[in-house]
């Protein structure tokens, strides 16, 4: 058991499934951002084909490529912690949470090294 050794010791952050728990609703509200964001540009083609085309040609710049780079990344620990969350909640996986959250880490790891790979082979320079 987690024994509080300092006065200002916040105790259960010192646990790897607790930054999980923050970094899930962290990356759960990017992931929110993001749809709303998508929404919003989606919606400049009510605005007409040349409204469309340009916000297109704005978010086609290096820069947000890497931006899709990170939320490569974002989408990635939310989808694969969520799924730890479900085998740890329905399966009586809690003896094995911190190895199935580095395993399913690591996966998404190479997923995102492989995915920013073909995200940034696009990148006109």
């Amino acid at each position: 058991m987690y024994k509080r050794t300092r006065v200002y010791d916040l105790g259960y952050t010192h646990f790897i499934g607790s930054w999980a728990w923050i970094i899930h609703r962290l990356s759960g509200l990017a992931l929110t951002f993001y749809l709303l964001l998508h929404i919003w540009v989606v919606n400049t083609l009510t605005q007409g084909p040349e409204t469309f085309n340009r916000v297109m040609s704005f978010l086609g710049s290096p820069l947000f490529r890497y931006l899709e780079v990170g939320l490569w990344a974002v989408i990635l620990f939310h989808a694969f912690n969520g799924a730890r969350v479900v085998i740890v909640d329905f399966f009586a996986g809690s003896a094995v949470q911190k190895k199935l959250l580095f395993g399913l880490l690591l996966i998404a790891f190479l997923l995102w090294a492989a995915g920013s790979f073909v995200i940034l082979s696009h990148i006109k320079h």
